[in-house]
C-alpha cells in the first residue's frame, strides 16, 4: 500500500486543541458532521475555483458531490467527496500542527478573480484543522485518504486521537478525500447518538448542511421486499444502515439557499414556502426583505415581517426569529446578536461568509463586524416599515396593530433610531374616532401658535376620552393623543420630542390653554382671575390641611370645563398606572403624592367655598371634601385608599340630600 510510512506526534498545540475539541468547544456532538461536510464542501469549492484559473489541472468538475456512506457491521461512517485534495504536505501542515485555515494562500487568487468578475471566487469557509478534529467526539480512530487534483501520489492518514498519527503514501486513489470514523458505541448519557442510522444522518444534514451548494448524497433506504419460501435464495440489495435493503443514491440536502440567488431569480411562492418552513407560520410574511452587502465582510440576509404576532411575543422565554448561517452551513437559530429585543418578531437568515464555524454566542455579542450587520439590518427592517407606511396603509396598519407595542419598546432602547422610530408611531387620537394618526400628521395639524404634542396615558380608549383632564382641550379644539400601551407610559417619559415639538401630557405639570376673554380684554381677564384666585384662598388653605395625607397641593385649573375636579402630577412625577406596574414587578417606591385641581365655576365648588366660609369646622365639610378628592381618583381609574369609607359617606351624603 505504503512506500513511505511515518509515525508521527501532533505537536504539543494540536493536541491541547484536540482536547478542548473533544472536551470543550462542542456541546453538541452533532456537529462533526457538520464540520466534517463544511471541509468537503470547501474542497469543492476550491477545485472549482483552481479549474476556473488553471486549465491544465485536468479535473472533472462535471458532477462535484458529497458522498455519505454507513457500515453497521465495520460500524463505520465514510464521508467522501471528489473535490481537490490533498498533498502528503498538506495533510501535515493541516491536521498534524495547529489548526490553520487553509484558505490563506488563496486570498490573492480570489482578489484576481472577483477583479474578473467571478461569481464562484469567494466560496472558501477554512478551518479545516478544527473541523476535523471534531470527528473525535464520536470516533474512536480516523483514517483520511486523499489525492489531491493533478498530482498521481495519494496519501493515507491514521489516527487514534491520542498523540500520534501515521501518515504513509498510497496509490490509485481518486482525487478527493475520504474520511471515514470508526465510531464509538452509542452513549446518550455522553451525548453519542446512533451515527449509523439512515434517520439520524438525515436529520443532521437537514438541521445544518441542507442549503450547502453541492448534492449530500446517501444510499436511499427502502424497505426490504416480501419473499416467499421459494425464492428465499433470490439475489437481494446489500442491507443498509438500518438494516433495509440499499438502494439508488438520495439527496439529502435542499441546495435551495433563496438568500444567495438574486431577487429577480426568486418567485413570491418560493419566498413564501421557506418563510413558513423557518416560521412555522401558516400566513403569508407581510413584507420580504431581501439584502446583499460586500466589502470587509460579507453577507446576505432574508428577512420577513410576519403578517400577525406569534402568541408567545411577550412571553420572557420567547426566542428571536433570526437564523446565522456560514457559508450556507448553520449554526444557531435564536440568534440574538443579530436583531435588537424590539424586533424579536423578526424572521429570517443571515448567512455571513468571514465568520469562523465555531463561533459561540458569547463571542457574537461582542463583535464589531456582527455589530455591523445588527445596525444595518435594524435600519433595513425600520426602512421596510416606513415604506410600506407610505405605500401600503393597509398592510402597515395591520402590522403596527400585531407589533406596534414591541417596536415602541425600541423608543427606550435603542436610542440610535429614536426619530426613526418616531416617524412610525401611529397612535389613536381625538381626532377621528376610528382611524390613529402618525405624529407626522398630529404636527400638520397643530393650531397657530401649538408648539406642543399634547397625549394622555390610560388604560382604555374610553377611560382617557372621557377623562376630566380632556375637557378643556376638547372644548378648544386641541387634538391629544391616546395612547393606551403599558409601554407608552416609559417612553413619554424618556422622549422629549418630535421634530422640535416637545410631548406633554395633559394629566401633568400647569396646562394653559389661554382664556376666551383673553382675546377681547386682557387686563379685565388677568383681574378677574386675580379676583377669582382671592376667593379661594381660604378653601384652597383648608383643603391642603384636611387632605394632606393624599394631595400634596390644591390649586384652581383651567383645564376642566364639566368636572368639579381632577389629579394632576407635576411634570416629572410618575404616573399612578406607571407606578403599579412598578409594584407588580416587585419594586417598592414611595408613595407619590398628586395635586388635587379644582373647577372654581364648577356648582360644588362654589358651594363647597361657600358652606366653608360659613363654618369651617363643619365635620360634613371635610367629608365632601373627602368625596371630592375620591370622585377625582376614580374618574382617572385609579384605587380609593379606602373604598367602604368612600361607600358609606357617598350614601349617607345621598340620604341627606332626599
Amino acid at each position: 500500500m505504503a512506500a513511505t510510512t511515518e509515525t508521527l506526534e501532533f505537536q504539543a498545540e494540536t493536541r491541547q486543541l484536540l482536547q478542548l475539541v473533544i472536551h470543550s468547544i462542542y456541546s453538541n456532538k452533532d456537529i462533526f458532521l457538520r464540520e466534517l461536510i463544511s471541509n468537503a464542501s470547501d474542497a469543492l469549492d476550491k477545485l472549482r475555483l483552481e479549474s476556473l484559473t488553471d486549465p491544465d489541472l485536468g479535473a472533472d468538475t462535471s458532477d462535484l458531490h458529497i458522498t455519505l456512506e454507513a457500515d453497521s457491521d465495520a460500524r463505520t461512517l465514510t464521508v467522501r467527496d471528489n473535490g481537490i485534495g490533498m498533498t502528503r504536505d498538506d495533510v501535515v501542515d493541516l491536521i498534524g500542527t495547529i489548526a490553520k485555515s487553509g484558505t490563506a494562500g488563496l486570498l490573492a487568487k480570489i482578489k484576481e478573480a472577483k477583479e474578473n468578475k467571478d461569481t464562484d471566487a469567494a466560496s472558501l469557509i477554512g478551518q479545516f484543522g478544527v473541523g476535523f478534529y471534531s470527528a473525535f467526539m464520536v470516533a474512536d480512530k480516523v483514517i483520511l485518504h486523499t489525492r489531491r487534483a493533478s498530482t498521481d501520489q495519494g496519501t493515507v492518514w491514521e489516527s487514534d486521537g491520542e498523540g500520534t498519527y501515521t501518515i504513509a503514501d498510497a496509490a490509485d486513489l481518486p482525487v478527493g478525500t475520504t474520511v471515514t470514523l470508526h465510531l464509538k458505541a452509542e452513549d446518550s448519557e455522553d451525548g453519542l447518538g446512533d451515527y449509523l442510522a439512515a434517520w439520524k444522518i438525515r436529520q443532521i444534514v437537514k438541521q445544518y448542511s441542507d442549503f450547502i451548494r453541492w448534492p449530500i448524497r446517501m444510499a436511499a433506504q427502502a424497505p426490504s421486499p416480501v419473499t416467499s419460501e421459494d425464492d428465499t435464495d433470490a439475489d437481494s440489495s446489500s442491507s443498509g444502515a438500518d438494516g433495509e435493503t440499499a438502494g439508488t443514491l438520495e439527496t439529502l440536502n435542499s441546495m435551495k439557499a433563496l438568500w444567495a440567488r438574486p431577487r429577480s431569480e426568486v418567485t413570491e411562492a418560493e419566498y413564501h414556502e421557506f418563510y413558513r418552513q423557518i416560521s412555522h407560520d401558516w400566513q403569508d410574511p407581510a413584507q420580504t426583505i431581501h439584502m446583499r452587502a460586500e466589502g470587509t465582510f460579507e453577507y446576505e440576509a432574508l428577512l420577513f415581517l410576519p403578517a400577525h404576532a406569534p402568541f408567545d411575543l411577550f412571553s420572557r422565554d420567547t426566542k428571536r426569529g433570526m437564523q446565522l448561517y456560514v457559508k450556507r452551513v448553520f449554526i444557531m437559530d435564536d440568534c440574538d446578536a443579530l436583531m435588537p429585543n424590539y424586533l424579536r418578531f423578526v424572521k429570517g437568515v443571515v448567512d455571513a461568509h468571514d465568520l469562523s464555524l465555531n463561533v459561540s454566542r458569547e463571542i457574537l455579542q461582542h463583535d464589531r463586524q456582527i455589530t455591523a450587520v445588527r445596525r444595518r439590518l435594524v435600519k433595513k427592517v425600520l426602512g421596510a416599515i416606513k415604506d410600506l407606511q407610505a405605500t401600503d396603509t393597509d398592510t402597515y396598519t395591520t402590522l403596527w396593530e400585531q407589533f406596534g407595542r414591541v417596536i415602541k419598546e425600541g423608543l427606550i432602547e435603542d436610542r440610535d433610531n429614536t426619530d426613526t422610530l418616531l416617524e412610525l408611531v401611529s397612535a389613536a387620537s381625538t381626532h377621528d374616532p376610528e382611524k390613529t394618526t402618525t405624529l407626522r400628521e398630529y404636527v400638520s395639524r397643530m393650531k397657530d401658535g401649538q408648539n406642543t404634542i399634547y397625549y394622555l396615558t390610560g388604560e382604555n380608549r374610553a377611560m382617557v376620552q372621557n377623562s376630566p383632564h380632556m375637557e378643556a382641550f376638547t372644548a378648544k379644539g386641541y387634538e391629544v393623543l391616546i395612547l393606551t400601551d403599558p409601554v407608552d407610559e416609559v417612553w413619554t417619559d424618556q422622549v422629549s420630542a418630535f421634530d422640535g415639538h416637545r410631548f406633554q401630557s395633559i394629566a401633568k405639570g400647569q396646562v394653559d390653554l389661554g382664556n376666551d376673554a383673553e382675546d377681547e380684554s386682557g387686563e379685565e381677564a388677568k383681574a378677574a382671575k386675580a379676583r377669582q384666585e382671592q376667593d379661594f384662598v381660604g378653601l384652597l388653605a383648608w383643603l391642603q390641611t384636611t387632605l394632606s395625607e393624599h394631595v400634596k397641593q390644591v390649586r384652581l385649573t383651567s383645564r376642566l370645563t364639566t368636572s368639579p375636579a381632577c389629579l394632576v402630577g407635576d411634570a416629572h412625577d410618575l404616573t399612578p398606572t406607571l407606578e403599579k406596574m412598578y409594584r407588580a414587578m416587585g419594586q417598592e417606591l414611595p408613595a407619590v403624592k398628586r395635586i388635587l385641581e379644582l373647577n372654581p365655576t364648577h356648582p360644588l365648588v362654589t358651594a363647597l367655598r361657600e358652606a366653608h366660609a360659613r363654618n369651617s369646622d363643619d365635620p360634613a365639610i371635610a367629608e365632601i371634601a373627602e368625596l371630592v378628592h375620591g370622585s377625582a381618583l376614580l374618574a382617572e381609574g385609579g384605587d380609593l385608599p379606602d373604598p367602604a369609607r368612600f361607600t358609606r359617606l357617598l350614601a349617607d351624603r345621598l340620604t341627606n340630600a332626599l
